[in-house]
């Protein structure tokens, strides 16, 4: 009969060659991290649950999971900004808990995590990118005590760079599309504020900049963004509200609608 120990050990082994296997041009880096979680529980004793939290600059979330047990320790920890998953990515250190019944380091986690079922946990820091303030954990949750012995540590130590690698690429891939997203949206921002400038110039024959003077007038009087009330001129031809200096140094609302109202600034 096999022993269990060098069953375990193969396994570990057979998991980390199908790690080593696969590649983003097979899986999105989100179901890349959710294999790495998944293959954590197959080789790692206690019937676990896993997840991958991630800190970008001390903001965590979970990124993969593979249960709401996990889910809900993570996110238990991220409530009180403290536990072993956060522990382990903000210090580098293997954070293991033996036992959550007895263990007196965070108590409020600990019988939150005891009622739930999780009687013992390792967490696995991932060294992803320093200077970027990015690091994570690979958690798993076992639901028996004492869970986690040398080979059983051994072997989560030598899955956690595979999770960080994944976790690495997915805040990279997260970090350029809302870069992208924020520059289509500047681009789209600028290019409906120079068409209601457009719209002034014509209407009031006034220069470029006295035209965004006066969508940055209205912004102010009704306390809203310039693109939103440059949107609103575009798309109904009226500025909600239009505040040129008049006679007296008053200001005068109106509609800049065609109709009369207010009164164009004059030209330098």
């Amino acid at each position: 009969m096999a022993d269990p120990q060098d069953r375990r050990r193969a396994d570990a082994t057979e998991a980390l060659e199908r790690l080593g296997r696969l590649s983003l041009r097979e899986l999105s880096m989100e179901s890349l991290l959710q294999t790495v979680a998944e293959l954590t529980t197959t080789v790692l004793p206690g019937h676990p649950e896993a997840s991958v939290s991630l800190l970008v600059r001390d903001s965590p979330s979970t990124v993969a999971s593979t249960g709401q047990l996990a889910v809900d320790l993570d996110e238990r920890q991220y409530e009180r900004d403290h536990g072993p998953c956060l522990h382990a990515a903000r210090t580098g250190e293997l954070t293991m808990i033996a036992d959550t019944r007895t263990d007196d380091r965070w108590p409020d986690y600990m019988r939150r995590a005891a009622e739930r079922g999780a009687l013992s946990s390792l967490s696995v820091p991932l060294d992803i990118d320093v200077a970027e303030q990015v690091s994570g954990a690979l958690n798993i949750y076992a639901r028996q005590a004492g869970a986690f012995d040398e080979d059983a540590r051994a072997a989560a130590t030598r899955i956690g760079p595979y999770a960080a690698v994944a976790a690495g690429n997915l805040h990279a891939y997260q970090s350029a599309r809302a870069i992208a997203d924020n520059l289509q949206a500047a681009l789209e921002h600028r290019a409906v504020i120079d068409q209601a400038k457009g719209v002034l110039i014509e209407r009031y024959k006034v220069t470029p900049d006295q035209a965004f003077q006066l969508l940055a007038q209205a912004s102010m009087h009704a306390n809203r963004k310039v693109r939103d009330v440059a949107d609103d001129l575009v798309r109904t031809g009226e500025l909600p509200v239009v505040v040129p200096r008049g006679e007296g140094g008053r200001r005068r609302p109106g509609p800049a609608s065609g109709r009369p109202g207010p009164r164009a600034p004059r030209h330098s």
